[in-house]
C-alpha cells in the first residue's frame, strides 16, 4: 500500500489545479483566530492559480459569512466567494414551501431562515424537521435529544440538516453539529436530507461558482479541495473526483503528529482518498 505523502505546504501541488475549494473551520480558523499562514496560503493561490472558493458546512446563507472571517481577519481578497451548506439547506425548504416545520438549533443560525416562506411548529403539527445544530452545544449532547428525536421517527417525517459535520473544534474543545443528531435519527430508521458536504448539491453550486468566477468551465481534476474531515471535506471530493488535501493537525478534527503508516490506514478504513495530507493550512 503506498503511504499518504505528507507535505509542508500547497506550493508543491498547486502547479495542477486552477481553482480551489477550501474548508473554513479547522482548516482557515478555529471560530476563535486565524491560523498561521492560512490566509498566506490563499492568498499566494489565487495569485498564482485561480479561483478559491471558502466551502463550509456553516448553516447559515454564504452572505453572513464574509462578515465573520473578517472578524477573523481575513482578508477579501484571499477568496472569490462563500458556498454553505445553508444555501443547499435553504434550496431544499423551498421544495417544501407550505409546509410546517419543526425547529432544532440555536438562536444565532436565525439569518438561515430570512426570507424563506416557512411556518414553525410544534413537533406534533410539524411535517419536517429542521436541524442546524444542538440549541446549546455548550451544555447539551447529541443523547439529549434522542426522546425528541425517538417522537419525531414515530411520526415518519423528515430531517433537512443543515450541517453534516458531526463535531468542529472552537478554541481548544470539540463542539457537536447537526449532524450528530442527523447521525441518531437515522440510526432511528428516519430520512435525513443533507444540505451540504459531502453530498453532491454543494459541490454542484461550488463547481458552477468557480466556472462563472473563471470566465469558463474548470473540470473537476483541475480542482482542488482542502478539508479537515473525513466522512465531509474528503468523502465529499471523492465523490466529485476532486483531488483533496487533508488538513490532519493543528486545528483540524484530527489532531496529533502525522504519521503517514497510522494515517493512511486510517483514510483506507474510512474508504476515501487523498493527494496528500499536511499539519496546517500553508503555501
Amino acid at each position: 500500500m503506498l503511504l499518504t505523502p505528507i507535505v509542508q505546504g500547497l506550493a508543491s501541488l498547486a502547479r495542477d489545479y486552477d481553482a480551489m475549494l477550501c474548508d473554513a473551520w479547522g482548516v482557515i480558523h478555529n471560530g476563535v483566530a486565524l491560523f498561521d499562514g492560512a490566509a498566506e496560503a490563499l492568498l499566494a493561490f489565487r495569485r498564482e492559480r485561480g479561483p478559491v472558493i471558502i466551502l463550509t458546512n456553516a448553516p447559515r446563507p454564504s452572505a453572513v459569512i464574509p462578515a465573520q472571517l473578517d472578524r477573523l481577519g481575513l482578508p477579501r481578497d484571499a477568496y472569490d466567494a462563500v458556498v454553505t451548506s445553508g444555501d443547499a439547506t435553504r434550496a431544499e425548504v423551498e421544495k417544501r414551501r407550505g409546509q410546517n416545520a419543526f425547529r432544532i438549533g440555536p438562536s444565532k443560525d436565525e439569518e438561515l431562515y430570512r426570507d424563506l416562506d416557512v411556518r414553525f411548529t410544534p413537533l406534533d403539527e410539524a411535517d419536517f424537521i429542521i436541524c442546524s445544530g444542538l440549541d446549546d452545544d455548550v451544555r447539551e449532547s447529541p443523547e439529549d435529544y434522542r426522546p425528541l428525536l425517538e417522537a419525531a421517527a414515530s411520526r415518519r417525517i423528515p430531517m433537512i440538516c443543515a450541517n453534516p459535520d458531526v463535531v468542529v473544534r472552537l478554541g481548544g474543545r470539540l463542539i457537536f453539529c447537526a449532524g450528530a443528531l442527523a447521525e441518531i435519527y437515522a440510526a432511528l430508521g428516519a430520512e435525513v436530507v443533507y444540505a451540504g458536504k459531502p453530498h453532491a448539491p454543494i459541490y454542484e453550486l461550488s463547481l458552477k461558482r468557480i466556472g462563472m468566477i473563471a470566465g469558463r468551465d474548470i473540470p473537476s481534476g483541475r480542482v482542488l479541495a482542502i478539508g479537515d474531515g473525513v466522512m465531509t471535506d474528503i468523502k465529499g471530493a471523492n465523490g466529485r473526483d476532486i483531488d483533496a488535501v487533508l488538513v490532519a493537525g493543528e486545528g483540524g478534527v484530527h489532531e496529533g503528529p502525522l504519521s503517514a503508516v497510522d494515517l493512511t490506514a486510517q483514510l483506507a478504513k474510512a474508504g476515501v482518498r487523498v493527494r496528500a495530507a499536511m499539519e496546517r493550512l500553508k503555501w
